[in-house]
């Protein structure tokens, strides 16, 4: 186990970012419980110029403002007055990049992370962002938290997965971006095979 450090986040290339995070796990320890899986689905959204990013042309505001800091911090918002949704941070200061985490194989505390989604373990345990934080039990409270501290933080455990296992397509309930809800952005694997 290796936990990725501050430098990892500060990559420039977001798009790169997103593939390279499938495979890697992410952990939480919240409320002195510890919960984690592999990541499986992510989306790359690339800041000002990116129609789809919260941070598109600029915006900033209360709820934004976590995307302009330097890499290695979680951007957790509310989506839909419901579900609190993680992405990880990156690039430099003021460069609001970001990648969602949309789904994750649970590898850590799955007894606990079954009790907090209130239902039966299945491959779909955590296939959804919303579904991904309330196992992670991450609330809005962890928006701004560093990834390299000890209550969110991402490792990488050396799971290999093959390129050809990882899908490549536009992301998901982004319509309103019009040519950038197309592009190439999200990334996923079916292949439980870990």
């Amino acid at each position: 186990m290796a936990k990725l450090n501050a430098s990892y986040y500060s990559n420039s290339d977001v798009v790169f970012l997103a593939r390279d995070l499938i495979g890697k796990t992410i952990c939480t320890c919240i409320d002195n419980k510890l919960t984690g899986g592999i990541i499986t689905e992510t989306e790359a959204y690339a800041g000002v110029n990116d129609k789809a990013s919260h941070a598109y042309g600029g915006r900033r505001t209360n709820r934004t403002q976590t995307m302009y800091s330097a890499g290695g911090v979680s951007y957790v918002y509310l989506c839909y007055g419901i579900h609190r949704l993680l992405n990880i941070v990156t690039n430099s200061q003021d460069i609001p990049h970001a990648v969602l985490v949309r789904a994750i194989y649970p590898t850590k505390g799955v007894e606990e992370i079954i009790r907090r989604r209130g239902v039966k373990f299945s491959e779909k345990l955590c296939v959804g962002p919303g579904k991904v934080s309330q196992a992670l039990g991450i609330d809005l409270i962890h928006n701004n938290v560093s990834l390299t501290g000890k209550t969110i933080w991402l490792q990488d455990d050396h799971v290999n997965i093959h390129d050809n296992d990882i899908q490549v397509g536009p992301r998901i309930g982004v319509d309103y971006a019009g040519e950038d809800a197309k592009l190439p952005y999200r990334f996923w694997t079916t292949n439980y095979n870990f």
